[in-house]
């Protein structure tokens, strides 16, 4: 074969390599369009659709896991004196979460529902028993000493009471009293002062077999990217807890459900009835769940931080407890509750120095969210709180300022935190 015609070969076999390759770049992209096409057509919620059905009745195992931490110096404690504490636990339930009372409004482009959750104890995923004794912080006692403060004769019948009953700000009560009640006393007898006061006190009292109020979502019908995002909770589409309309604005889904065809540069916005407000995550790395390609989402630092953007979240106005913590007692019919994420992970260092115990780490206390981008569904996540008691001792016990955690601890001589950590 001459040169001539050598090159000319190689020049039409390379020519018909690049229509090749051409083609397939334009089929491939053919192919995404009709493929994007086709899961925007089917993520909505829509009757007969497989998202709804999977957004009506889960079918993946849910589980919350409780860890408390057991107090091991009680009288050091009552004595100003830094707490110790151990973490004990996971106390496991599988939790069901059905929506239920369904109802389509505005021609399919919105969906009413209550989320009605039960928990019933998984014993073989749990290390210890629901009446497995718990020493920690009293927090009935904490309550009404910070709701009572200005009223000098209610003020000093609790401490009266008190110390008629031997009772002091530590208490020890089952797994199950702690979580979802139990009769206190001291609360029993405050009712001849305020007869509206529930006797009844429990972390989750209440919140077995129950919901959080009504929901309306965005079906997805009018825009794939409005998936099961919240339009308005309890027949409000703000809240109005804080002292900004940013911090008062309700974003995102329930964190259960996302739209389809995910980017990494997107940020996705959940909002969270129990942290009162809503948050934000931003993509951290590609994950493998089971063989399945994923995003792995995860709250920044910036959501819970002490800065300009969140001095909305400040209560009261322009009293911020520091980064990493938010006090929720707005919400909270006045009771002095602060969350954190467990063992007060990306707060500030001082939380953890003050107790004995805490130890912040990445893997085991961030929120994570696996997330297949194509379709949206989530392949696993970890949803981690931690519940904080602020209180302010009445000058009847002692004229000091605290932050006690009732299901974890943190505590120096001015501030204490009573903390419990739960895992979803």
């Amino acid at each position: 074969m001459s040169v001539k015609s050598c090159c000319v070969y190689s020049t039409g076999v390379l020519s018909i390599l690049i229509l090749i390759a051409g083609i397939v770049m334009v089929l491939l992209q053919v192919f995404q369009n009709v493929l994007y096409a086709k899961i925007k057509e089917e993520i909505v919620l829509r009757n007969g659709t497989q998202a709804f059905n999977v957004w009506e009745n889960p079918p993946a195992p849910v589980y919350m896991q409780f860890y408390f931490f057991n107090v091991t110096n009680p009288s050091e404690i009552l004595k100003g004196e830094r707490p110790a504490v151990i973490e004990v636990g996971p106390y496991t339930y599988r939790e069901f979460r059905p929506m239920e009372r369904v109802n389509f409004l505005e021609n399919g482009t919105k969906v009413s529902a209550v989320n009605v959750k039960t928990y019933v104890f998984q014993p073989n995923m749990s290390k210890g028993l629901q009446d497995d004794l718990i020493r920690t912080v009293n927090i009935p006692a904490m309550t009404v000493m910070e709701d009572f403060k200005d009223m000098p004769l209610i003020a000093n019948f609790i401490s009266a009471y008190m110390k008629s009953v031997n009772e002091n700000l530590m208490t020890t009560h089952t797994v199950g009293e702690l979580l979802w009640g139990y009769e206190d006393g001291l609360l029993k007898a405050l009712k001849k002062f305020q007869p509206t006061l529930n006797d009844v006190f429990g972390l989750f009292y209440k919140q077995n077999a129950s919901d959080d109020g009504e929901y309306v979502f965005l079906t997805g019908q009018q825009d794939y990217q409005d998936f099961a995002v919240i339009d308005q909770w309890k027949g409000q589409s703000v809240l109005n807890w804080w002292t900004t309309d940013e911090c008062n604005m309700i974003n995102g889904t329930n964190g259960a459900s996302f739209h389809p065809i995910i980017t990494k540069n997107e940020t996705l916005y959940m909002f969270n009835s129990d942290l009162c407000r809503s948050i934000y995550t931003t993509f951290e790395e590609e994950r493998n769940v089971k063989g399945v390609p994923g995003y792995r989402f995860s709250p920044p630092s910036s959501v819970f931080a002490n800065t300009t953007e969140n001095a909305g979240f400040c209560s009261p106005p322009g009293n911020c407890l520091g980064s990493g913590v938010l006090n929720v007692s707005a919400c909270k019919q006045g009771a002095p509750i602060v969350m954190s994420s467990p063992h007060f992970y990306q707060a500030d260092e001082k939380f953890v120095k003050d107790i004995f115990g805490m130890k912040p780490n990445k893997e085991q206390h961030e929120t994570i969210i696996d997330i297949n981008p194509l379709t949206g569904m989530i392949l696993q996540a970890s949803k981690r709180l931690q519940v904080n008691v602020f209180v302010e001792k009445i000058p009847v016990f002692r004229p000091k300022k605290t932050v006690n955690p009732a299901f974890t601890s943190c505590l120096n001589s001015h501030r204490q935190l009573w903390a419990q950590e739960c895992r979803e």
